[in-house]
C-alpha cells in the first residue's frame, strides 16, 4: 500500500510539472536568454493569457535584437492583437535597415494593417518592377488605329502606400496617356516612326501622382497597326443615312398611296352622286310633263339634241382613231419624231 501511495504521489508530481511546463514556455524562454533577449516568465504566460502565442513574439523579437533593431515586446503584441503579420513586418524593418530606408516600425505596422505587403514594397523599392499594361487601342488623326503595348518600371513609394492607389490605377492612366498622345498625333505613320514620343510624353504628365508607387520609366514594347476606324465609321454612318432616306422614301410612299386611296373614294362618291343625279332625270322630266312644264314636243325636241350629240362624240372618236392609226409616230403622243415636218 506504501508504494501504491508513493506512485500516486509521483504521477500527480509529474502531471503537475507537465502542465506547467505546457503553460509556461520555458524552453522559449530559455533560447531567448540564450539569444540575449530578456524577457521575464511572466511576461510569457502573460502573453498566454492574453491567448497570443508567445513563439509568434519570440521569434521575431529575437531576429530584431540580432538584426540590431530597437523594437519592444509590447509593440509586436499590441501588432498582433491588431490582426497584423509580425514576422513579415520584423522582416521588412531588416530589409529597410540593410538597404538605408528610413522605415519606422509603426509606419511598417501601419502598411501592414492596411493590407498592403510591407515586405514586398520595401524589396520593390530596391529593385524596381516592371508591369506590362493591356493591349491599349488608339485611334490616330487619319482614322488608323493603333495597339500599342508598354512596359512601365515602377518603384515603391513607402511614404504613399498607405491611402495611395494600387496597380490597376498606374495601368489605367498610362493607357489613358497612351490613347490621348496617339489621338493628337496627326497618322499612324508618326507613332510608327517615333514610338519613344508615346514613353515621354506620359512620363511626363506625373501619372504617379496619388499612387503607391514611382514612375521610373514608361517602355513602348510593341506597336501594331490596327482597322481603319475613320473608313469603318464613314461607312456606317453612310449605311445610316441610306436606312434613313430609305424609310422617308417609304414614308413618303405610303402618303402617296393613301393620298391616292383618299382620291379613289372621292371619286367614287362623286360618281355615285352623278348616277343618284342621273336617276333623278327622268322623274324630273315626268314630273315637269305632268305639271305642264315641258310639252311633248320640247321633249322630243331635247331627245333629238341629245341624240345628234351623241352621234357628232361618236364621229369625232371614229376621227381620232383613224388618224392615229395614219400617223402613228405623232410626237404629241411621244412615240417618234414628226414625219410631217
Amino acid at each position: 500500500m506504501e508504494i501504491l501511495a508513493i506512485l500516486i504521489v509521483f504521477g500527480l508530481i509529474f502531471t503537475v510539472i507537465t502542465i506547467i511546463f505546457s503553460f509556461i514556455p520555458v524552453g522559449l524562454w530559455i533560447s531567448a536568454l540564450a539569444a540575449g533577449v530578456r524577457v521575464g516568465l511572466i511576461t510569457l504566460v502573460g502573453m498566454r493569457l492574453r491567448r497570443v502565442p508567445p513563439a509568434k513574439i519570440m521569434n521575431p523579437l529575437v531576429k530584431a535584437y540580432k538584426a540590431g533593431l530597437d523594437v519592444t515586446v509590447n509593440q509586436l503584441e499590441a501588432h498582433y492583437l491588431a490582426g497584423g503579420n509580425v514576422d513579415r513586418v520584423v522582416n521588412a524593418l531588416i530589409a529597410a535597415e540593410r538597404a538605408n530606408i528610413d522605415l519606422p516600425f509603426e509606419r511598417a505596422a501601419a502598411i501592414d494593417l492596411a493590407g498592403r505587403d510591407v515586405f514586398e514594397a520595401v524589396q520593390m523599392s530596391v529593385n524596381p518592377k516592371v508591369i506590362e499594361t493591356p493591349n491599349v487601342s488608339a485611334v490616330a488623326k487619319d482614322g488608323i488605329e493603333v495597339k500599342v503595348v508598354a512596359r512601365v518600371t515602377v518603384r515603391a513609394n513607402i511614404d504613399r502606400l498607405v491611402g495611395g492607389a494600387g496597380e490597376d490605377t498606374v495601368l489605367a492612366r498610362v493607357g489613358e496617356g497612351v490613347v490621348s498622345t496617339v489621338g493628337g498625333m496627326a497618322n499612324h505613320k508618326e507613332v510608327l516612326e517615333n514610338p519613344d514620343a508615346i514613353s515621354h510624353t506620359v512620363l511626363n504628365k506625373g501619372l504617379d501622382a496619388g499612387t503607391a508607387f514611382e514612375i521610373l520609366s514608361i517602355d513602348i514594347a510593341d506597336v501594331d497597326v490596327g482597322r481603319n476606324i475613320g473608313a469603318t465609321l464613314q461607312t456606317d454612318q453612310a449605311e445610316a443615312d441610306k436606312k434613313i432616306a430609305q424609310a422617308k422614301a417609304e414614308e413618303r410612299r405610303a402618303m402617296a398611296v393613301a393620298k391616292e386611296q383618299e382620291m379613289v373614294a372621292l371619286v367614287e362618291e362623286m360618281r355615285a352622286k352623278v348616277v343618284e343625279a342621273e336617276a333623278q332625270v327622268p322623274l324630273a322630266l315626268s314630273e315637269a310633263l305632268r305639271e305642264g312644264k315641258l310639252g311633248v314636243m320640247d321633249y322630243y325636241h331635247m331627245k333629238n339634241i341629245i341624240a345628234d350629240t351623241e352621234m357628232r362624240d361618236s364621229f369625232g372618236r371614229m376621227t381620232e382613231s383613224s388618224s392615229e392609226k395614219s400617223n402613228p409616230h405623232d410626237p404629241a403622243k411621244g412615240l417618234g419624231p414628226d414625219v410631217s415636218e
